[in-house]
């Protein structure tokens, strides 16, 4: 058997892999949504939230855009509304890494690794939950949709990672994340290991049905998963 890509940099996803969600995200789709007149009990109420939950881990102006029938204004509005709540809720104190997984960042990038953290939230946000946790210069790279081109499924953020920190090739890089967006992020981008993590919103056989290499429990199995792969041939 040829031997494998070394893996050289490491593109992860934030809610529901590297940090817990606890239902932040729907509480704050159920504040953005409100302020369009969709209240819960509202029949589209029901339907949007199937379909962010359907979607945990796309771009959320795309979702936005999808519910509110593309109309370009009140998606812009909804979106704003979302990020604003979500990050009141990171800074009133809900918001908690998953478990293990500050340790597991520092294992990889003490085996050699660069590591990414990636979003679908706005810049803005994903700075709000990295200064919450302390997490200001933990990862060699941050990454939201808007600094990348295109949001998940797209596979733009995976290779703007693998441009900004040299990895040799798609092939040497691992994505990890717990939403089917994350998986079809990574199997378009080519990486090498395409991880899903079940702490998140999607379970076994939506990860795999969506093009994972790899299903692991948690996050901190990663730099185990990966120092295993190291010894296949």
């Amino acid at each position: 058997m040829t031997e494998q890509a070394r893996i050289q940099l490491v593109v992860l996803d934030m809610a529901g892999t590297t940090v817990a969600d606890d239902g932040l995200v729907e509480q704050a789709f159920t504040t953005a949504i409100g302020a369009q007149g969709i209240e819960p009990g509202n029949p589209r109420y029901d339907a949007m939230l199937a379909h962010v939950r359907a979607t945990m881990g796309e771009s959320k102006i795309t979702v936005f855009r999808h519910l509110l029938d593309h109309d370009e204004t009140k998606a812009q509005q909804a979106n704003q509304a979302f990020e604003t709540a979500y990050g009141q809720l990171v800074d009133d104190g809900h918001c908690r890494p998953i478990d293990g997984a500050h340790q597991a960042i520092q294992e990889l990038k003490d085996d050699g690794l660069k590591v990414c953290l990636t979003t679908g939230f706005a810049a803005t946000t994903q700075q709000r939950i990295l200064a919450a946790l302390g997490w200001g210069t933990l990862a060699d790279l941050t990454l939201c949709p808007a600094q990348a081109g295109r949001g998940r499924p797209y596979p733009d953020m995976v290779l703007k990672a693998l441009l900004h920190l040299r990895a040799d090739a798609t092939a040497n890089v691992a994505v990890a994340g717990d939403t089917a967006y994350d998986m079809t992020s990574g199997t378009r981008a080519g990486a090498g290991v395409v991880a899903g993590v079940l702490t998140g919103a999607h379970d076994r056989s939506q990860l795999a049905a969506a093009g994972a290499t790899h299903v692991i429990e948690s996050v901190r199995d990663l730099p185990g998963l990966l120092r295993d792969r190291k010894l296949e041939k």
